[in-house]
């Protein structure tokens, strides 16, 4: 299910260029094009969730597990494994959340800016 309107949707069908990090059938992974941090990876599901408050533990379950059982493996790759790094979720206006889409950060290295 997607959203025609949703800027990572669109990502996601390819209809807008990122640098792709990770793709499975669930997630994909992308550099943040604003990042806030050296490493600044953004980890979303192909399926349009707008944010936690619609997340449905009976249907998206896998899709969270999925989201924690990737993390680590890019932190990995982009070698902040061992130095440690960050994972955000925001929700709702008032969270900061700026696309209606469920996302994690993985923020690693140094922050440049909060």
């Amino acid at each position: 299910m997607e959203d025609t309107n949703c800027l990572f949707c669109k990502i996601i069908a390819g209809e807008i260029p990122s640098s792709m990090v990770y793709e499975d059938e669930l997630l994909v992974a992308f550099k943040d094009i604003n990042p806030k941090a050296n490493v600044h990876i953004l980890i979303v599901p192909r399926k349009h969730i707008a944010d936690n408050n619609a997340y449905s533990a009976s249907e998206d379950a896998e899709i969270a597990a999925r989201l924690f059982e990737v993390a680590p493996k890019i932190a990995k790759e982009q070698g902040i494994f061992e130095s440690g790094y960050r994972l955000v979720m925001n929700t709702g206006k008032d969270g900061r959340q700026e696309i209606q889409h469920l996302h994690m950060h993985l923020l690693g290295g140094n922050l440049l800016s909060v």
